[in-house]
């Protein structure tokens, strides 16, 4: 007779009502890359009651401490910004042609709505398209590119434009906002990687909630400037000089269609946290990642990438004389699109496994391969 299987560990929810209410303002709220600051400030509010200190950098990143006087350091670290545009050129009709300001997706932009950021607040616009009856039956259809996609503000001239604030230099985002969807996935833009900043914030609340006393200073950072290169890790990494690093980023769901699993691997929404395996992960670090979730009963999934994780992991494994770091990855799909989609047993899962892995850290851990 055949055993029967045993049911899966029942999951347990970290997100409360209060840190979800958070999450879905600290979504809402635009932090394109290099305008990082008042996403910035919503975080560390919502984390100053959970750290002993904080301070932010020239660039924005934004480092919240606990226990800053020891001298082993650790760091847990997501980037704040999101992808946008940038306004770069204004024809005599009222028409704006724009750039990337990170990674946006062009074939994604035509019908979309989006906020222009100028000093004098913000100015609602459309990304236009010509309508389906002016593009000539069986003739090769025009695909959006940077070189046709364009802003429709409502105004007939550049002077008219320029009136309303609008000029060469002002950042773009898009208007969708924060949803639940089957209450299963949180669904909107910018989840990579402000879902990071959120789930690394909780790993603090749950230290206080539970009393913990670390044996080493806890180093909170959101950094700035991901997307254009890993640049706010690199700045602060030099700051701070960890002695340990666990980084957390998305990385692809790949079980939509589309999607080749032979070179993006097997990886799914809801089957738990991602470890990363790469030449800027320490193997030793990843190995406590592991054990600790195998011990707490966490799941979770494994990634292995060729030369670079790509995410701020790279940046703080080469920084100073090489800083021990490990990845952690949430799965997302239809990333850099306005409907990213993350599972909600995931996000807790990845907060829950950042938690496990500090309290396995010793105070003068020595992570080298050969002492």
């Amino acid at each position: 007779m055949a055993k029967k299987k045993t049911d899966a560990p029942q999951h347990n929810p970290v997100v409360n009502e209060t840190s979800l209410a958070f999450f879905e303002k600290y979504i809402n709220n635009p932090s394109p890359t290099g305008f990082e600051w008042k996403g910035q400030e919503l975080w560390l509010e919502y984390l100053k009651p959970y750290i002993d200190t904080h301070y932010v950098d020239n660039y924005g990143t934004a480092v919240g401490i606990i226990n800053p006087k020891a001298d082993y350091k650790v760091v847990i670290e997501a980037h704040a910004d999101e992808i946008s545009w940038f306004v770069n050129y204004i024809t005599n009709d009222g028409l704006i042609y724009v750039i990337r300001n990170g990674g946006s997706d062009h074939q994604i932009a035509p019908s979309k709505r989006v906020n222009i950021h100028t000093d004098n607040g913000v100015v609602k616009a459309v990304f236009g398209w010509p309508a389906i009856h002016t593009r000539l039956a069986g003739d090769k259809e025009e695909a959006p590119t940077l070189k046709n996609i364009f802003l429709d503000c409502g105004c007939t001239s550049k002077e008219e434009v320029e009136k309303l604030g609008i000029h060469v230099g002002c950042v773009i985002t898009y208007e969708d906002e924060f949803m639940i969807l089957n209450d299963r996935y949180y669904v909107g833009r910018a989840l990579d990687n402000r879902a990071g900043g959120f789930m690394i914030a909780e790993v603090a609340r749950l230290l206080k909630e539970n009393n913990v006393t670390l044996p080493f200073g806890l180093y909170i950072v959101n950094a700035v400037q991901e997307e254009i290169g890993l640049r706010g890790a690199e700045m602060i990494a030099h700051k701070i000089k960890p002695n340990v690093a666990i980084v957390t980023d998305v990385t692809h769901d790949t079980q939509t269609p589309m999607i080749n699993k032979i070179t993006q691997g097997d990886l799914a929404c809801g089957k738990g946290p991602v470890v990363s395996y790469a030449p800027a992960v320490q193997n030793n670090l990843n190995k406590l990642l592991i054990e600790s979730a195998q011990k707490a009963g966490i799941p979770f999934q494994r990634q292995a990438s060729s030369r670079s994780t790509g995410t701020d992991t790279d940046a703080f494994a080469y920084s100073n004389d090489g800083v021990p770091s490990a990845l952690i990855s949430l799965p997302l799909r239809y990333m850099h699109t306005t409907v990213e989609m993350i599972h909600k047993e995931d996000v807790d899962n990845v907060i829950r496994m950042i938690y496990e892995a500090l309290l396995n850290i010793k105070a003068g851990q020595d992570f080298r391969y050969i002492k």
